[in-house]
């Protein structure tokens, strides 16, 4: 009875971090946060969860069945309207629009997709919402032979040239589409020209980002990107909140090992979350390492 006890006492609370796929940014970024929670709140179990991202990782916070997720911005916010019960420990970095083709493709903008084989994302990611945005926008919901696959999915379709193109949307660089790059040879499409109407109608989250050669060792593209959010329920407690933010801020040093994208993680940004507000726990701890 004694070692019940004690067993309960340690497991006292759970983490579960809702991700992505396992060679994306979520699932890189989360499992180096598990670990640093593992070691540093002695009474929390963390545990990491491979999604299809953002929209999954949204059902399951709000459903209980992960503490957090990784999600970008706009599958939050359409119209400038949050979705309820749903708060921010930090905003975390941006997540870029990747339109990806062979490198020895005739495809060279967004209409060169008409009429052909693309993917546009798993069902439940945060790509499918931006690129069916993005594809209404432009007039072409209904002008490609449409496929809902994974990243890795999509990759080994290229691969064998089962797909004409593939859109994913991840933080610099995204690790999949880096080696594909070596093994297939790829071009990446710029997207930026439709940045503004898509703040025009959706929301004002979408921004124009640069995607350099560095990152693929392909020719440089200007595209379309969202924030990204760590986000909670926000019947979270407030101590775990705080703990959780703190670790993110404090251990960057450690998850920038795990992914160069958390690199970017900043104190001033993080803060950065509207219209979604952020939860009272996260909230304090930045007032307490405010300068």
């Amino acid at each position: 009875m004694i070692t019940a006890c004690g067993r309960s006492e340690t497991q006292e609370r759970q983490v579960r971090i809702a991700t992505g796929s396992p060679t994306a940014v979520y699932y890189a970024i989360g499992a180096a946060l598990s670990g640093i929670i593992e070691q540093e709140l002695p009474n929390v179990d963390a545990s990491v969860l491979v999604t299809a991202a953002s929209a999954e990782n949204l059902e399951l916070v709000t459903r209980g069945a992960a503490e957090v997720g990784f999600t970008q911005s706009d599958v939050l916010v359409t119209g400038g309207k949050p979705k309820p019960s749903m708060v921010a420990l930090a905003r975390v970095y941006d997540d870029l629009l990747h339109l990806v083709v062979r490198a020895d493709s005739g495809i060279e903008e967004l209409s060169g997709l008409k009429g052909r084989r693309v993917s546009v994302g798993a069902r439940g990611s945060g790509t499918t919402v931006t690129v069916d945005r993005l594809l209404s926008v432009a007039g072409m919901s209904s002008s490609i032979k449409r496929r809902e696959l994974s990243l890795d999915d999509s990759i080994a379709a290229m691969r064998n040239r089962e797909i004409d193109a593939f859109f994913f949307s991840g933080g610099l660089p995204v690790n999949g589409i880096k080696k594909a790059g070596g093994e297939i040879g790829i071009r990446l499409i710029g997207l930026s020209d439709w940045a503004a109407e898509l703040r025009r109608v959706y929301s004002d989250v979408y921004v124009v980002r640069d995607v350099p050669t560095s990152a693929y060792s392909v020719p440089p593209v200007a595209t379309v990107a969202v924030p990204n959010l760590l986000v909670a329920s926000e019947t979270m407690p407030e101590d775990l909140a705080y703990d959780l933010t703190r670790l993110l801020m404090e251990r960057r040093g450690a998850l920038a090992t795990a992914h160069p994208a958390a690199e970017r993680l900043d104190l001033r940004a993080a803060i950065s979350t509207l219209p979604v507000p952020l939860h009272p726990g996260a909230a304090r701890y930045y007032r307490s390492v405010k300068p």
